[in-house]
């Protein structure tokens, strides 16, 4: 089983409604390529990338925010969220905190691809293209169906 660990940063919105889950809004990326660029719904992800024993889990999704947004991850206190499950052949450990800093541009590491598949023709995309803050409604129709279950974990963390 491949692992990934990832971080989901979290602020409290004191002016959302009351029931609108917790007034939380929440850090996610859009992936970046030619599969997701015309794509919105379930076509974002908690920043998160691979990592291989014995490396430190919280280490590995310091690492790839870093890489994904371009940016440091906030100083903050990170706690252990959990481990999901995301298909049968992956797993993500994601790490939360409570931070709170304005919209940033993306500056993510690229990845290669051959397109059209056998041209010879390689082309660099960024691994994500863009990053924002969402409510946990909206994030819920944004993430990959698979993170679903991080949002839930959070918000029972929370109340």
């Amino acid at each position: 089983m491949r692992t990934s660990a990832g971080i989901l940063l979290y602020r409290e919105d004191g002016e959302r409604a009351a029931g609108d889950e917790c007034g939380v809004d929440v850090w996610i990326a859009h992936m970046g390529g030619p599969f997701w660029a015309r794509r919105d719904e379930h076509a974002w992800s908690i920043p998160k990338g691979e990592f291989a024993p014995p490396e430190d889990p919280l280490a590995a999704a310091l690492r790839e925010f870093g890489e994904e947004m371009g940016w440091a991850a906030p100083a903050a206190e990170y706690d252990l969220l959990g481990t999901f499950r995301q298909s049968s052949a992956k797993s993500v450990t994601v790490f939360t905190a409570a931070a709170d800093f304005p919209g940033r541009a993306v500056h993510s590491n690229t990845f290669a691809v051959e397109l059209p598949a056998g041209s010879g023709n390689v082309r660099d995309f960024p691994e994500v293209d863009r990053a924002g803050w969402f409510s946990i409604p909206e994030a819920r129709l944004k993430l990959v169906k698979g993170q679903a279950q991080v949002l839930d974990a959070l918000l029972s963390r929370l109340r």
